[in-house]
């Protein structure tokens, strides 16, 4: 991105490598360990109950309370010393057990684990020691005397799950596999026993013989099995599977406790590196039993070079970093956030002091990761950052020299105000959220796309409240052409697709997965899916009079219905029951004060993480619009925190712009070394300008704006309607087309083809040789070279140039025979450097 090629195929090519070059040169340059811990050695034994500091150490046991619920319920026990918040090692091993009164229980070494067995029904206590520490751990046993039957639903299941034989690869395909089909992850459970005990005329069980059944002897490889060898004989998965067997292959799906969810322990944890980390996993049930699933569950690490993960929750720390296990059990999901640290060198925090929550939330992770966040960057760094944010276009030069020449210390923030109160913020606003809402000439027709993109602007312009701006477009009805906000239907009135667009945009929330099968890593079921699509089963669209318009109404009747069954499925909430809708009422208004209401768990969030994003180029969730248990925020509570600033502003976004840009965190320079994870948010990372930005900058730079279709001269490219241009720049950096509502259609990335357009093309070659231009009025004019000079740097970088710069650029200019051709190679290179082209 920085100009690479050597000639541009007119003059001046002696002097563009020396000036190219100078230019690119010139402006692109805790802990402890175990045994110091536990070593007690001169003090006198010590006894805790719960988990209370002992001179700076304590135990952490996983669970903190052991329950069992029958002769056949086991729980293992997992032993840590914690020093500090989180900052665990696992000292298992070194733990020595004794349960009180000792004929309740048994805790045995089964393997690599410590398990606890019962043996009579009643409460007492399990002793963990550790050298000096004692740890006293609740115990209550129940119903030992029985020994239910492996249940098909709780234990079966999850079984052939974690096998993968019911993965999209195997046998949860679509069609199956070889002729045996189960559903994808077990969420069809009658069909999964029916496809075992009745096909085939129920071969593939044989209760008189357990171990002749055909799925155990195909999934221990003693026949032919094209998935191979699945279970071990002699493996408690294969015990399990043929003890179901062998009592009948009973279907307990509709009286088996019903899973209420799943906890992974521990839920944090701060290691060191090769340290070893095991997690355990309890799901908890209506009856109020709880069970260790740790061996069924499914286990995956975000980062498998900081954290690699086993099959049965254990991992080894590898490098210094963070990652998230994630566990799946029975279509829930929990994720366990680690951190992990080369060694345990103490760490010292030199950071500033916070000035709002934004900081206190960023560094106190910072803090927790050992990293030190970035100075504060300069006041030119700021200026250009801060208008391409907020208002998408470079300050003018004097504007930068007024800003860089003002002493008040309060001008950042005054700066600020200044830009939100610019009719510019609102058109950046109004193109952000046009991008997710796919206004298109292409679907909406471009009066319509015109009139949405209005819409928008003036919504966003008149401060209206954005929670009133959702519900006026999920509500809207009539022609699209005098309700600009129907056009948002005028894409498609499908239920299942609007409702996806709908739960994607508004909410941050992919529903789509749920379409066909229950979602494999979240708990949106098919139910789930077609209820929320219910929402728009009476929604209705016809031409009007204009061929070329829309008009959206409430046909009052209509249902959805669900793909597997085809029974009509009620209007659902997301995440909540059926609602009570009076006959006569539009289903879309229900939904609307929901999606909007300031307790909903996603909306406030969705338009706080948006608005985050647009500030650092990632989100606290990324991408922002993938919400879900296996992609966590970066920092939830300050997410948390963010949404509940936007819900007391009245969902007007300033207030939420203004608390993060006076925030150090966005504030702060260019990451320190060593380069922290982007997520961290150390520093204001470097990111590409957008492609509308960067063509409006680059008409700034030279004076020659860039005329775009049915826009005045001098108009931004913020306040084109539509994501099809016609401007070719606009089209190879990224903007969207707007063909979906995922956020992944802009890109900043940048490609070789960006490069050769900028390096080859004519958007910066035909405005150089303007008249009009800024560098072809200077030199009519007889501007000095200093002036010149410094105008150009304060118009491309907000800043004027460095002494050296001055006298090497001008030395090269004054040297060269085409004074006017060196000015031109100049300009070139100064929109061709990374310094112009990225935002830092």
């Amino acid at each position: 991105m920085t100009g690479q090629s050597q000639t541009r195929g007119r003059g001046g090519r002696a002097l563009l490598p020396m000036v190219r070059a100078s230019v690119c040169t010139a402006l692109c340059l805790t802990g402890l360990t175990r045994a110091q811990e536990l070593d007690g050695a001169g003090s006198e034994p010590a006894d805790v109950r719960g988990d209370h500091a002992l001179a700076g150490r304590t135990l952490v046991v996983q669970p903190p309370e052991v329950q069992l619920d029958d002769g056949r319920d086991r729980q293992r026990i997992v032993v840590f010393g914690r020093l500090g918040e989180d900052d665990l090692e696992e000292v298992t091993d070194a733990a020595a057990w004794r349960v009180q009164p000792p004929e309740l229980a048994v805790v045995d070494q089964a393997g690599d684990s410590v398990v606890v067995r019962p043996l009579h029904d009643g409460d007492g206590e399990i002793s963990v020691s550790v050298g000096p520490l004692t740890l006293r751990v609740p115990l209550r046993v129940r119903s030992v005397a029985a020994r239910p039957d492996v249940s098909f639903a709780n234990e079966v299941l999850p079984i052939l799950t974690k096998s993968g034989c019911n993965a999209g690869s195997c046998h949860g395909a679509a069609s199956g596999k070889n002729g045996f089909g189960l559903s994808l992850f077990g969420f069809d459970p009658a069909h999964d026993h029916r496809a075992l005990t009745r096909e085939l005329r129920g071969r593939r069980l044989d209760v008189a013989d357990p171990d002749e059944s055909l799925f155990l002897k195909k999934g221990s490889a003693r026949v032919t099995h094209q998935g191979g060898k699945r279970l071990d004989r002699e493996g408690a998965p294969y015990a399990e599977l043929r003890a179901w067997v062998a009592s009948g292959a009973d279907d307990d799906v509709a009286r088996a406790p019903r899973l209420l969810g799943i906890d992974v322990l521990p839920g944090a944890a701060v290691v060191r590196r090769d340290q070893r980390l095991t997690f355990l996993l309890r799901a908890r049930y209506a009856d109020g039993s709880d069970r260790d699933v740790t061996d069924l569950a499914l286990w995956s690490s975000s980062n498998e070079s900081t954290l690699a993960v086993g099959a049965t929750g254990r991992s080894r720390a590898q490098d210094a970093g963070e990652a998230y296990v994630l566990a799946r059990y029975g279509g829930f999901a929990v994720i366990a956030q680690v951190q992990v640290h080369v060694d345990a060198t103490p760490f010292v925090w030199s950071g500033p002091e916070p000035v709002n929550f934004v900081d206190e939330l960023v560094f106190a992770k910072l803090r927790r990761a050992h990293v030190q966040p970035a100075p504060r960057c300069s006041d030119s760094i700021f200026l250009r950052r801060v208008h391409l944010d907020l208002v998408g276009v470079l300050p003018t030069p004097d504007e930068a020299e007024a800003f860089l020449t003002d002493g008040d210390p309060g001008k950042r923030a005054k700066l600020v105000e200044r830009l939100l109160a610019r009719p510019e913020f609102s058109a950046t606003q109004a193109m952000a959220w046009a991008d997710v809402l796919q206004v298109d000439a292409g679907t909406m027709e471009p009066k319509g796309a015109a009139l949405m993109t209005r819409y928008l602007q003036e919504a966003f312009a008149e401060k209206r409240p954005f929670d009133a701006v959702v519900n006026e477009i999920l509500t809207a009805e009539g022609p699209t052409f005098s309700t600009p906000a129907a056009n948002f239907y005028a894409a498609t009135n499908q239920p299942n697709l609007v409702a996806e667009r709908v739960a994607q945009v508004f909410l941050g929330v992919r529903v789509q997965c749920a379409q066909c099968h229950n979602h494999p890593f979240e708990s949106w079921t098919m139910d789930d899916y077609y209820g929320f699509a219910a929402f728009f089963g009476q929604l209705g669209r016809k031409r009007a009079e204009d061929p070329t318009e829309w008009v959206v109404y409430d046909r009052r009747n209509g249902e959805v219905r669900h793909r597997v069954d085809n029974r009509v499925v009620p209007p659902k909430l997301l995440g909540g029951d059926a609602p009570q809708i009076p006959r006569g009422t539009d289903r879309r208004a229900v939904l609307a004060r929901w999606l909007t209401a300031a307790d909903n768990p996603w909306f406030a969030k969705n338009i706080a993480n948006r608005s985050w994003a647009r500030l650092f180029g990632r989100g606290i969730v990324e991408p922002s619009d993938d919400v879900r248990v296996s992609n966590p925020a970066s920092h939830p509570e300050l997410l948390q925190r963010l949404a509940g600033a936007l819900i007391e502003a009245h969902f007007d976004v300033r207030p939420l712009y203004r608390l993060i840009c006076a925030s150090l965190t966005y504030q702060a320079g260019a990451p320190t070394a060593p380069p922290a994870p982007a997520a961290l948010f150390a520093g204001n990372q470097v990111r590409r300008l957008e492609a509308e930005q960067l063509l409006d900058a680059i008409g700034a730079v030279t004076g020659v704006p860039t005329r775009y279709p049915g826009l005045p001269l001098g108009a931004a490219a913020s306040a084109i309607a539509g994501g099809g241009t016609g401007v070719r720049f606009l089209e190879v950096f990224g903007r969207p087309e707007r063909g979906s509502a995922c956020t992944c259609e802009r890109s900043t990335e940048p490609t070789l083809r960006q490069t050769l357009h900028l390096v080859n093309g004519d958007t910066i070659a035909a405005k150089l040789v303007a008249k009009r231009g800024r560098l072809q009025r200077a030199l009519a004019d007889s501007t000095p070279p200093e002036a010149m000079l410094r105008d150009l740097f304060l118009a491309a970088y907000c800043r004027p140039p460095t002494p050296n710069e001055v006298d090497d650029l001008l030395a090269r200019v004054r040297a060269a025979d085409d004074p006017t051709r060196a000015w031109q190679d100049l300009y070139w290179a100064v929109l061709n450097s990374r310094e112009f082209l990225f935002q830092h």
